[in-house]
């Protein structure tokens, strides 16, 4: 068996947008580009009131990095308030979700290691054209999830 050597990767900013959950997307890393370490996407503008549904994944962890606009977070429970410059750390195993608040859309990165959930996105994905965004199909939103081990629980809770 011959073992490939790991290669560097550079993202040009060229991949073609995708819209997961109605939003612009880039997928800026994946498995094969990472050797299985990370995936990183990168969401480009979400509108204030766009909530995932609360989850948790069981094969990856999932970070966040603010990069305009403000969230807030649950994780654990625990409501997190973050802003430009902000990182949040959603570990395997642990129900977590966001949704933007504040009077001005919101770009993030989300980091997930292992990679593998950029697969998800992928499939769950439409083209991105100037059409406006249709909401998730949540009956398949579900059953893609749990192929890749991620449980949807439901809408994210009130915040306190």
């Amino acid at each position: 068996m011959i073992a490939t050597k790991p290669q560097p990767f550079l993202n040009t900013r060229e991949e073609a947008r995708v819209r997961f959950l109605g939003m612009p997307t880039l997928i800026r890393s994946t498995s094969e580009s990472t050797n299985g370490v990370l995936a990183l996407v990168e969401h480009l503008t979400m509108p204030v009131g766009f909530a995932t549904p609360y989850h948790t994944h069981h094969l990856e962890d999932e970070s966040f990095y603010m990069l305009e606009g403000e969230a807030a977070f649950i994780c654990d429970g625990k409501w997190l308030k973050a802003g430009p410059g902000t990182f949040v750390f959603g570990p395997r195993q642990i129900a977590h979700g966001f949704k933007i608040v504040g009077n001005a859309p919101a770009r993030m990165l989300i980091f997930c290691t292992p990679a593998g959930f950029e697969r998800f996105v992928l499939e769950m994905s439409e083209p991105d054209t100037n059409a406006a965004p249709a909401p998730p199909d949540m009956a398949k939103l579900v059953t893609q999830a749990a192929k890749y081990q991620i449980d949807i629980h439901g809408p994210l809770p009130e915040e306190p």
